[in-house]
C-alpha cells in the first residue's frame, strides 16, 4: 500500500469512528498496523496451516480433510 492510500485509508476509518461498523480482513499479522485502529476494536485471529480453498476447492465441495 502507498503512503497516499494507507493515509486515505486510516481516514476512511476515522470518520466512521463510533457512528459505523468496519470490518478488517487482512492475510497479515496484525502486530505494525493494529494499533492505528486499536481503539475500541476487536481482534480476532484465525489460524490455521490450511487456507479453507485448498480444504474444500473453490466451489465449497471438497471434503474437508
Amino acid at each position: 500500500m502507498s503512503d497516499n492510500q494507507r493515509t486515505v485509508l486510516l481516514e476512511i476509518i476515522e470518520t466512521r469512528h463510533q457512528s459505523r461498523s468496519t470490518i478488517i480482513c487482512s492475510k497479515f499479522s496484525p502486530e505494525g498496523w493494529y494499533s492505528c485502529i486499536g481503539h475500541n476494536a476487536y481482534k480476532i485471529t484465525l489460524d490455521g496451516e490450511i487456507s479453507m480453498r485448498e480444504r474444500r476447492g473453490l466451489r465449497g465441495s471438497g471434503s474437508g480433510e
